[in-house]
């Protein structure tokens, strides 16, 4: 059996998966490392929503970052990110 911090973390991380916008910032990023700029070009989004999505990505350490000057530059936080969408892929297209 699961304990519940473990339980709880693991819906936490599924809730933070369930929105549209965090998938689209993960699949950009899964092609490569960003800055905010890039990403809200890529997604037509203003960079205020896209730094927010960032900030909730990064505290589920779905993402991290790196300073170069004063631009932050975007990238997965680990092959488990990679590992989780394309399992989710599979599972939907397998049900289409």
């Amino acid at each position: 059996m699961l304990d519940d911090n473990t339980v709880q973390d693991l819906a936490e991380m599924f809730k933070i998966l369930g929105d549209p916008t965090r998938i689209r910032i993960l699949h950009a990023l899964s092609r490569q490392e960003l800055c905010v700029c890039d990403i809200a070009e890529t997604l037509g989004m203003n960079q205020s929503a896209v730094s927010h999505q960032l900030r909730t990505l990064r505290g589920a350490r779905l993402v991290k970052f790196r300073k170069e000057g004063k631009e932050a530059w975007y990238s997965l936080d680990d092959d488990h990110v990679i590992s989780l969408m394309c399992q989710g892929l599979e599972h939907i297209s397998h049900k289409r």
